[in-house]
Parts: structure tokens; C-alpha cells; sequence
């Protein structure tokens, strides 16, 4: 049954033909990572299932390349160089670092737009080298790089995210009728599509205010057949990057991004930045100790809606985050997807139950009701 699951993955998801060049990646576990004995069997299970993943694919297509490297500990950091050599070629690598620009990239440093177009140049001039498809069994997520940006916004590279995947995911969320959830997701997008703003509230307190005016609304369906086509597997998501500085108000969470909180954090919100993070739960001060690290760590990054139906665990934020009614937000960079904070960190939460009222031409509509779709 996983050998028929991942071949859907390959076939019925990215549409990979014979020829194609493929990448497939994982981090490994660092021995000094701080991780409960669950995460460790988590994170091992990952490795092997990226392996089991990349054989299968070489039945399917015969330019196969499957990488590993230590973990970067965080979301939204950039793959070593290694992973860009595989990815770009050696000569659009080389080119980067004769401008002294791909440590600046791998670092996530502030690129000036001077040096912009010439990174854009060189990785056009060399998109032939490029491969095809990426596949990023990575524990720590790729979406929100610079990497994940160049490869399927230039290169017209497809790319499949898979942060934090596990194999119980080919036979849920994975499962879905990706008709229907196409459907479903398209036409959310384009209900709040030139929205200006949206409120959400829950019975436990979350009360935000959110800008989104001139933002475009994204879909994530899991259609990764198009030249350039970018999504999380699972896929099932509507999102959009808020206008910085807009996001006002309180958001209380309940879960972690891979476990539920013993008691409610409380964060409150201003001028779309983090400002005071408060609960008895060890967490709030992992939290806050983690975005005191950078101001741009606490910026309002993304605004979510789940699409799919298929999707239930609430223990691990790639599944939760598309379960269908639900939303989260994510703190940190959103520079890949409309925003304009490039930060090397982006966490997302998830919310159930939310009432979302969105605001266009000055008339409300709710899309949301406690957590019932209402598009």
C-alpha cells in the first residue's frame, strides 16, 4: 500500500515523466537537538521514508537524486550548499559565489536590488541545469526560502514541501478527492480575493484584525503538475500574506505546532508585530525567547484557511493547518508569497473553530462560523 501511495505522489501529484530529474531531501537529527524521545522515532521514521521515497521514484523515473543533511533546527531556513549544487547546477552555484551573493543567500541575508538582477540573470542563463521536480522530506520546512523561490518562480521548477510528513499521511489527508478539494480551495481564493481586511474571533478569546488589502490570496490544492507549481503535500490550504503593520489584536493558542498546550498562551498583537507573549504553559517562554531572538520574528507572516476534509490530527501542524475549517498564523518571513519580511524563521499555528468575517467594498461576509465553511 505505500509503494501505490507513493507512486500517486509522483504520478497523480507532480505528473513526473521518465525523463525528469528529480531531487529528493531530508535533514537528520543534530545530537545536540533538544527533542522528546516521540520526536526522535518521528524524525528517524522521516529519514527512512524519505529513502523509501526516493527508491520507489527510481521505478517511475530514472534520474533520481537523494540527499540528507543536518538539521537547520528551524522553519524557513535556507538547504546547505549542497542542496543548491543539486538543485541549480555547478555552474549557476559557481556564478553566485564569483559575485560572493550564494553565503548571503544561504544566510537569509538582506539582499540590496542591486545585486537582485544579477542573481536573477545567472539563475536564468543556467535553468536548463536546473531539475525538474523537488520533493523536501525535510522535518524543518523549505516553502519560505529563497531557494523554493528561485527554483519554481525561474527555473519552472515543481515543488512538493513535506515538512514534518509522516506515513499515516498517505493513508488520510493524502486520500482526498483532489477534485473536490480543488474545487473547494479555488473558490475560497477567489472569495476573498481583494478583500481589504478580515476580523476573526473564537469562544477562547482570539479577537484579530488583519490587512490584506492589494495581497494576492493564494490556493495550495495539491496540483503540482504545472510548470513552476509550488504547494505543501498534504495539500489544502487558502493563503495570504498580510500587509505588515496592519495585524491588530489577541491571539490565544492552544497547540503547539506538534503537541496541544497544557493551558492556553495569550499573545497580543500590535502594529502586526508580537508585543507580549503570557500562560503558565512552558511553552510561552520557549516562544517568546525564540522571537526576541530578531524583531522581524514576531511580524504577523500569514494568514491560513483548511480546505481538506480528509485531514484530522491536530499534533502536527502540516496536517492541522488544512483541516478543513480551521485557520493559523504564522510569525516571520513571508518574502516568498507577496510579503516583504525575509527573516530566516516561519512558524505557523493553528486555530479551531474561528468565526473569519472578511471585509470587501466596504461589505462583510463570513466565510467562516465557528469553523463551518460557508463558501
Amino acid at each position: 500500500m505505500l509503494d501505490k501511495a507513493i507512486r500517486e505522489l509522483y504520478t497523480t501529484n507532480l505528473g513526473v515523466k521518465r525523463g525528469e530529474r528529480v531531487i529528493v531531501f531530508t535533514d537528520t537529527l543534530l545530537p545536540a537537538e533538544d527533542v522528546s524521545e516521540g520526536d526522535k522515532k518521528r524524525r528517524q521514521s522521516l529519514l527512512a521514508l524519505a529513502g523509501k521515497v526516493a527508491e520507489t521514484g527510481r521505478e517511475i523515473c530514472g534520474h533520481i537524486t537523494f540527499l540528507t543533511y543536518p538539521s537547520l533546527k528551524w522553519h524557513g531556513m535556507e538547504p546547505p550548499r549542497d542542496v543548491w549544487l543539486a538543485a541549480f547546477g555547478s555552474e549557476a552555484v559557481k556564478e553566485l559565489e564569483d559575485i560572493t551573493i550564494l553565503e548571503k543567500l544561504i544566510g537569509k541575508k538582506e539582499i540590496d536590488e542591486v545585486l537582485r538582477r544579477p542573481i536573477q540573470s545567472i539563475i536564468e542563463s543556467n535553468s536548463a541545469d536546473a531539475v525538474n521536480v523537488v520533493i523536501a522530506l525535510s522535518n524543518f520546512s523549505t516553502s519560505h526560502t529563497k531557494f523554493r523561490d528561485l527554483l519554481t518562480n525561474i527555473c519552472k521548477t515543481r515543488y512538493a514541501s513535506m515538512p514534518l510528513f509522516d506515513e499515516s499521511m498517505f493513508y488520510g489527508p493524502m486520500q482526498v478527492d483532489w477534485k473536490a478539494l480543488k474545487q473547494r480551495t479555488n473558490n475560497l481564493a477567489a472569495s476573498m480575493d481583494n478583500a481589504e481586511k478580515v476580523f476573526i474571533t473564537t469562544s477562547n478569546g482570539t479577537d484579530l484584525t488583519i490587512g490584506i488589502k492589494g495581497r494576492k490570496v493564494l490556493a495550495d490544492t495539491g496540483d503540482l503538475t504545472s510548470p513552476g507549481a509550488f504547494g505543501n503535500l498534504p495539500a489544502g490550504e487558502v493563503f495570504v500574506a498580510p500587509v505588515e503593520g496592519t495585524t491588530e489584536g489577541t491571539l490565544v493558542l492552544e497547540w503547539a505546532p506538534t503537541a496541544k498546550l497544557e493551558s492556553p498562551v495569550r499573545l497580543e498583537i500590535e502594529n502586526g508585530l508580537v508585543k507580549n507573549i503570557s500562560g503558565k504553559d512552558p511553552y510561552a517562554k520557549r516562544l517568546e525567547a525564540k522571537l526576541s531572538e530578531n524583531r522581524d520574528f514576531r511580524n504577523i507572516a500569514e494568514l491560513g484557511i483548511g480546505t481538506n476534509d480528509m485531514a484530522k490530527r491536530a499534533d502536527n501542524i502540516l496536517e492541522s493547518e488544512k483541516i478543513l475549517g480551521t485557520i493559523h498564523i504564522a510569525f516571520g518571513d513571508n518574502s516568498t508569497f507577496g510579503g516583504n519580511v525575509r527573516t530566516p524563521f516561519h512558524q505557523d499555528f493553528v486555530i479551531f473553530k474561528p468565526t473569519v468575517t472578511i471585509v470587501k467594498e466596504d461589505e462583510e461576509k463570513t466565510i467562516l462560523d465557528e469553523g463551518v465553511l460557508s463558501i
